[in-house]
């Protein structure tokens, strides 16, 4: 059985991954675009301004599209299918990829309101950010 790959913190990605590991969303605002951003950069996108700021969010967010991938993404995903996976629209404006948990396949649909779901991976300390419905 294959170990399944795990997200790598960098020195600008750590906010992000150790506010997950607080059961928290943290991404990036820039006060010179005036929007939040999402992935971690070091230089705001439009603007190229120094300017990015940690800002909490609430992670709730609509399902901008998403797909039920009944075979595997590859080898270390094969006990896994089908995968939900999804992009969702935080509230605050990015995007995120991600995957839905706790839903049927059947019953997903873009413009469905979901609420973060915190996987906790203990021997890999990491923790993964995925979704769920929120009326749930």
């Amino acid at each position: 059985m294959f170990q399944r790959p795990m997200p790598v913190k960098t020195p600008t990605s750590a906010p992000f991954w150790d506010a997950l590991a607080e059961h928290r969303v943290l991404i990036q605002y820039s006060p010179s675009s005036q929007s939040y951003v999402f992935y971690p950069r070091v230089r705001a996108p439009r603007t190229l301004a120094d300017d990015l700021e940690w800002r909490e969010i609430s992670g709730m967010g609509t399902v901008y599209t998403f797909t039920v991938a009944r075979r595997p993404v590859g080898p270390h995903f094969a006990d896994a299918v089908p995968q939900l996976l999804a992009i969702v629209e935080w509230d605050e404006g990015p995007r995120f990829s991600t995957e839905l948990v706790n839903v049927a396949p059947e019953d997903i649909s873009v413009g469905m309101r979901v609420k973060p779901v915190f996987c906790d991976y203990p021997d890999h300390d990491v923790t993964m950010l995925r979704y769920e419905p929120a009326a749930s």
